[in-house]
């Protein structure tokens, strides 16, 4: 099977990109090889570049897995969010594109997000197709989006364009597609002037509540209710 990701050091920057081909669903297995590639920058003592291909970061879980194995691919969801919120070096995400259901999730737990300019959506869709939003997501959704997207978002199932995006919380910067690699390098290369260790303890403090709602969120699917 041909891997799902990419895993690239350049000094003390590792890039993590997705790419099945197509739109980059999180299934089980790309699940778990971003797990690895978030537990090799850690061996790495690496920032950490989160990245899709062509015009798509991800567009959510996939949805060919059949019903009984959902509960882990949410669980693996949950918990690669988990990992990213909780990484000791900052994550930041370079977002081609769409971004959609856990594809949003996981740039919401991402440090930093640049994303492109253009026709492109993210939002939380999934009671548009009929899913309830699980309990994980409503955590971090509701630690990083403003207020009144939080509530439509969640409820409502909108997916918002690039800019609107960035007003409600999703991404941090807008930047032309071309400038995408260069904006996510000068952000890492930023945020390694910081205090590192600070940062990983800060991260803990600040994101305590959301890091617990999302660990609540695996104990409820781990007992039947996702």
């Amino acid at each position: 099977m041909p891997e799902l990701t990419s895993y690239a050091l350049d000094g003390a920057i590792a890039t993590i990109a997705m790419d099945d081909g197509k739109v980059n669903a999180l299934s089980p297995a790309m699940l778990g090889e971003l797990m690895s590639g978030l537990e090799r920058a850690e061996d790495d003592e690496a920032i950490v570049v989160l990245t899709g291909r062509a015009s798509t970061f991800s567009a959510g879980f996939d949805l060919r897995v059949p019903p009984e194995g959902w509960p882990e691919m949410i669980t693996a969801g949950a918990r690669l969010a988990e990992r990213i919120m909780s990484h000791p070096r900052p994550v930041i995400a370079a977002c081609n594109g769409n971004a959609i259901a856990m594809g949003a999730f996981a740039l919401l737990s991402c440090d930093y997000r640049v994303g492109v300019a253009g026709e492109h959506r993210i939002g939380l869709n999934e009671v548009a197709i009929g899913l309830t939003l699980p309990w994980f997501g409503v955590a971090i959704a509701h630690h990083r989006l403003t207020r009144p997207y939080f509530d439509r978002c969640a409820i409502t199932g909108a997916v918002l364009g690039a800019e609107e995006a960035m007003r409600a919380g999703f991404l941090d910067e807008l930047v032309a597609p071309e400038e995408l690699p260069r904006a996510a390098r000068r952000a890492a290369d930023a945020l390694a002037e910081i205090n590192l260790d600070a940062h990983a303890a800060t991260k803990l403090r600040v994101r305590a509540e959301a890091l617990e709602g999302v660990r609540e969120g695996i104990r409820r699917i781990e007992a039947g209710d996702p």
